[in-house]
């Protein structure tokens, strides 16, 4: 796997802004216009797309908006959302608050076989448990049902109860349901119900690289929805990718710990079969199976894609239907092949 790329020497972090810059010489900028203007095309050919962003070489060389959003607009991670669940625990892991192979605290589980679930089962979406994950209200949708149905007061209850299918650690299943077991286990550490978790959120991760105008959502039970509910500007999307550009280091100091970003793009573990993992690591997406790209997902095609190799971090906020985010991720992946991580003057 390619190395992370450092922060450019001399250049402002942008925890208050974006620096700004060109394209480079290198880059063809009709190329870009183009594949820009697919995205942002009305009437939409890919679906609407609401923001699309790149960061190279730290700085933002790409910023466009769809109708009624701004720079300042806060739109939906959907699913991107679980991978700063995911950044939670590297948090908690680096206060010595968390083992990832222990078994997780979860007290519905006491006195059954899936009490030997652990924290990195869930973190790699391993657990075992049966879990619907289906955007279409068919005839059975866990995801539908707990975040609108009978779990909806208690997202993380609801997945709890859920039976075990498959013993821990054997078989690879997406699940909002245990992404949001993890977000009450980390409430529970944390302490101080809503407020206390919205605190350590804004204190340990938000502030320190500026995500300043982001909103974490909790349900009525008071657990965060790390399954799919923050709100972000695409700046702020952009700053959470970057700081795992940088390997989790933000302005000199290190926020995450040391190998905690590899392990999102590592993939999960045998003895899952490789052709059952998906492309996934810890609560993010290796990006079209590649060993150095990755990427935060969400519902209707929202993208936080981080590329050490090209250095850059692409965002992209809209609404696509399933239907069409092959070809959304078609257009992203061809708009980052544009760029390289090749220094200043060195392309």
């Amino acid at each position: 796997m390619s190395r992370f790329a450092p922060h450019p020497a001399g250049l402002p972090w942008p925890t208050e802004t974006w620096p700004i810059g060109p394209l480079p010489a290198s880059v063809d900028a009709a190329a870009v216009e183009a594949a820009v203007g697919r995205c942002l095309a009305q009437p939409p050919e890919l679906g609407l797309t609401l923001a699309l962003l790149v960061v190279h070489r730290g700085r933002l060389v790409v910023e466009a908006y769809g109708p009624d959003t701004t720079q300042t607009t806060t739109l939906i991670s959907w699913s991107m959302a679980k991978s700063m669940t995911q950044a939670v625990f590297g948090l908690l892991l680096s206060d010595g608050r968390v083992e990832l192979d222990t078994p997780a605290p979860v007290p519905e589980w006491a006195g059954d076989r899936r009490r030997t679930i652990t924290i990195r089962h869930l973190l790699e979406m391993s657990s075992g448990l049966k879990f619907v994950e289906d955007y279409v209200d068919g005839e059975r949708s866990d995801v539908i049902e707990m975040l609108f149905g009978s779990g909806s007061a208690d997202h993380a209850a609801y997945a709890a109860a859920q039976p075990l299918e498959h013993p821990p650690g054997t078989v690879f299943n997406y699940s909002s349901g245990t992404t949001n077991i993890l977000a009450r286990i980390a409430g529970t550490i944390v302490g101080g119900g809503p407020e206390g978790m919205a605190r350590y959120l804004r204190e340990r991760l938000f502030d320190p690289i500026g995500m300043r105008a982001t909103e974490p959502k909790f349900d009525q039970a008071g657990t965060f929805v790390g399954s799919s509910y923050v709100y972000a500007t695409a700046r702020d999307f952009a700053r959470f990718g970057y700081l795992y550009l940088r390997d989790g280091i933000w302005a000199g100091h290190r926020i995450l710990p040391e190998g905690w970003a590899d392990a999102a793009r590592t993939p999960i573990a045998a003895p899952i079969p490789a052709t059952e993992r998906h492309g996934y690591g810890q609560h993010w997406w290796r990006w079209f199976g590649s060993d150095d790209t990755f990427s935060a997902n969400g519902y209707e095609t929202q993208r936080t894609i981080v590329s050490p190799a090209r250095d850059v971090v692409l965002v992209r906020l809209g609404k696509s239907p399933a239907e069409l985010g092959p070809a959304v991720d078609a257009t992203l992946h061809e708009l980052m092949d544009m760029f390289t991580g090749a220094p200043d003057g060195a392309d």
